[in-house]
């Protein structure tokens, strides 16, 4: 993403690395883009040995110390004692303004939950550059704020045929981030190291082929540390199964999380809570029979039953909001 945003507006020359010649040895190269040096970020809890390392990486590449962490590839960092924030509120700004929206009325949701999106809607676009180009730049901004994962998917499904509705959605998003462009990722060191986890699917949700969208999230104590929204490759005949493929892979995600932390010297409480909101999803990963109807999902029964057999994790049911 960096070099998409990277135009340079002063004159900049460089001379020809080695193996790279032209005929004519009197042209000069004039960058047009901007060149990324190496950024790498030093985190831990023990100064002397980052001062350490520092000091090793300086004798071998010469680097430059920037000091305390506080922007980092359009990434701002705010930090105290107790607690660190993770927003994009400059790079949110700068993308409202690009839009023109700076002076729009703020939405209160990131998109309308009443209509849903197919290639059908709308208009197409006569030129479908701007609407890629801002779905590009939105996806970057999920890396902060993971509500809009759900809906930036969505919007990345029609790049080869845009349209205005498509794009007045994608509007949305901006004038939604336009009331709290610092919306963003908080850090206590006061978090407690208990680990849970919340999966849900919408069946059946793409008008166009009815495949389903799955998505999890977990927390460490009250952070956020994980989470996916995306669409899934098959359709499923059922939302018990579509439910149940969430949780194999929620499933899946707990297991690399574990190992993550167990690296950090972290060991979160056994069994940890997944949530979800489909009670027959729930019995058949604590039933010990394979039924004819649930044959085709005996793989990932697998993977969940085993681990709920491990008391790795442990199905709680959670009422929807629906």
């Amino acid at each position: 993403m960096a070099f998409l945003h990277g135009d340079l507006h002063e004159d900049v020359y460089m001379k020809l690395p080695k193996g790279l010649q032209y005929s004519n040895p009197k042209l000069v190269c004039k960058l047009t883009r901007s060149l990324y040096g190496l950024k790498q970020v030093l985190a831990g809890n023990d100064l002397d040995e980052i001062q350490a390392v520092k000091i090793f990486l300086d004798d071998k590449f010469k680097i430059k110390d920037l000091g305390i962490l506080k922007f980092f590839i359009g990434m701002e960092v705010a930090r105290n004692k107790t607690s660190i924030a993770l927003y994009q509120r400059k790079y949110a700004l700068d993308l409202i303004t690009d839009c023109g929206l700076l002076g729009a009325k703020p939405a209160s949701t990131p998109m309308e939950y009443t209509t849903s999106l197919s290639m059908d809607s709308g208009s197409p676009l006569p030129d479908a550059t701007m609407y890629r180009r801002l779905v590009g730049r939105l996806l970057y901004l999920t890396n902060t704020i993971p509500d809009l994962s759900y809906l930036v998917g969505c919007l990345s499904q029609f790049m080869d045929s845009p349209t205005d509705a498509h794009l007045t959605a994608a509007y949305r998003i901006l004038r939604y981030l336009k009331q709290s462009p610092a919306t963003g990722l908080f850090f206590s060191s006061n978090n407690s190291f208990t680990l849970s986890g919340y999966t849900d699917s919408d069946w059946g949700a793409c008008k166009d082929t009815r495949k389903f969208i799955s998505g999890y999230c977990f927390f460490l104590g009250n952070t956020l540390i994980s989470w996916k929204s995306k669409k899934q490759a098959t359709v499923l005949r059922s939302f018990s199964e579509a439910e149940y493929r969430v949780l194999a892979n929620g499933t899946c995600e707990l297991i690399w999380l574990l190992k993550l932390l167990k690296e950090f010297d972290i060991h979160p409480p056994l069994p940890v809570d997944i949530f979800c909101d489909n009670n027959s999803t729930i019995y058949i990963a604590s039933s010990p029979v394979f039924h004819e109807r649930t044959k085709h999902v005996e793989v990932d029964c697998h993977v969940v039953r085993n681990k709920f057999k491990e008391e790795i994790s442990n199905l709680r049911h959670i009422v929807s909001s629906d």
